[in-house]
């Protein structure tokens, strides 16, 4: 805020540079270690040069099972620094929630500046349907960027 002559002057919307986040990915792989195929895992995947930093995600389901709207509880994850061209484990996911929208909302810092991105797998896209090879996972699953 600037002030002048007793007056606030706040930046206005158009002031602030608005930068997208790029090389940045949420993939949620089977588990290789379930053999029911109950719980998978959720990877974020930086093919950034450049480390990240004050990473914080949270991870919410929302939609509708058998006409009943749903909502899971909100899960956060906080992340240090992660260094570019890597990968870290957010979470386990149920596959009982793959038939609801499932977001990871991510916040970081990098050279001073905050990003932020809201990823969501709609409802019935975390399906072998869809599965792609993950890079650096080197496994097979859905991703998103």
């Amino acid at each position: 805020m600037l002030f002048a002559n007793n007056l606030i002057f706040a930046p206005m919307k158009k002031d602030i540079p608005i930068r997208s986040v790029e090389d940045l990915y949420i993939a949620i792989v089977p588990d290789p270690i379930q053999p029911d195929g109950e719980l998978w895992e959720v990877y974020i995947l930086s093919l950034r040069e450049q480390p990240i930093r004050n990473l914080l995600i949270a991870s919410r389901g929302y939609g509708e099972l058998e006409g009943n709207p749903v909502e899971t509880s909100v899960l956060r994850h906080f992340f240090e620094e992660m260094q570019g061209l890597s990968y870290s484990k957010i979470e386990n996911i149920q596959t009982a929630v793959f038939q609801l929208h499932n977001e990871y909302w991510i916040s970081f810092t990098e050279d001073g500046y905050m990003y932020d991105k809201k990823y969501t797998f709609v409802a019935g896209s975390i399906s072998q349907d869809y599965f792609t090879t993950i890079p650096l996972l080197g496994r097979r699953g859905v991703m998103i960027g």
